[in-house]
């Protein structure tokens, strides 16, 4: 309601301006500062370990500002990586296993061949022929079984590497989570948490903005829209001192607006404006709210 408020005069205000220069050149356009604000949130449950700042601060984009109680997931870790270990030290050596029915095949095809040379010989009889090739065939069969059952479970086994692995990366996403960065450069314009206080997800920690660079929110009309354009520069008087900075037109609104909002009479509501942001270079004068104006 307040901001309603607030809002309310300051357009107008800018009614009175306008109006009263609205006919000749010089057209005064009164609005107010404002800065890009971002409140930043918990992403992870837990005991503020640190978080140590205060209202005022300023800090840089990426700046670790405080951490979320890690014990309980650092744990979570560590019992993961132990069931990796234990599921590698599980992989079969499939060379191994299957080694023994390799020598027992080869030694039947060696004495296949002892065999073959006495029947050639006429010292040995086709039955020991057949005998011998039914137990090369039993052996190569056992052996296909054995490879497929380690291969098998050796698949098995990756897959459930590649399911920790997984967990383990989430883990490691949690862990980062825990560690509280500023996503922008600002200053901190409100602290809703403090030092070792139990943070739910979600819960706003601080609020920061950039008033290094502010916007000047005015109304313009239709009838001087034509006058501004974006990336044109523009002189922009503080309404507290009178100092002056050059702004830039950074947006211009698409659609227009009544102003003020809150009146809907037959009169007002010709009065269409177009909102417009001018960016500012605060030189640490500047404050978010104070008023501004700049002349068309």
């Amino acid at each position: 309601m307040k901001r309603l408020i607030e809002k309310t005069v300051i357009a107008m205000v800018w009614l009175a301006t306008a109006t009263a220069c609205d006919n000749g050149d010089g057209t005064e356009v009164v609005g107010f500062f404002e800065a890009t604000e971002v409140t930043v949130s918990n992403e992870i449950a837990g005991r503020l370990v640190e978080f140590a700042i205060d209202e005022g601060d300023s800090i840089s984009k990426g700046e670790q500002v405080g951490i979320v109680d890690t014990v309980q997931l650092y744990l979570a870790k560590l019992q993961l990586m132990k069931s990796a270990k234990s599921i590698r030290s599980n992989r079969p050596e499939i060379s191994k296993q299957i080694a023994s029915l390799e020598v027992q095949i080869d030694k039947q095809k060696h004495e296949k061949a002892r065999i073959e040379r006495l029947i050639a010989a006429n010292a040995a009889t086709d039955k020991q022929l057949d005998d011998i090739n039914a137990e090369i065939r039993v052996l190569e069969s056992n052996l296909d079984a054995l490879q497929s059952t380690l291969n098998n479970n050796l698949n098995s086994l990756e897959e459930q590497r590649s399911a920790v692995d997984v967990q383990v990366a989430q883990v490691d996403d949690k862990l980062a989570r825990c560690h509280i960065i500023s996503p922008i450069g600002g200053t901190i314009l409100a602290k809703y948490a403090e030092e070792g206080e139990f943070a739910a997800v979600g819960q706003p920690l601080f609020k920061i903005a950039d008033i290094q660079h502010l916007f000047l929110r005015v109304y313009v009309t239709a009838k001087h829209l034509a006058n501004v354009q974006l990336g044109q520069k523009i002189t922009v008087v503080s309404d507290i001192d009178g100092r002056t900075y050059e702004g830039t037109v950074a947006w211009i609104a698409d659609k227009a607006e009544f102003t003020p909002k809150n009146i809907q009479a037959g009169d007002d509501r010709q009065n269409l404006v177009y909102a417009v942001k001018i960016k500012v270079i605060n030189d640490g004068w500047l404050k978010i709210g104070m008023y501004g104006k700049i002349i068309l």
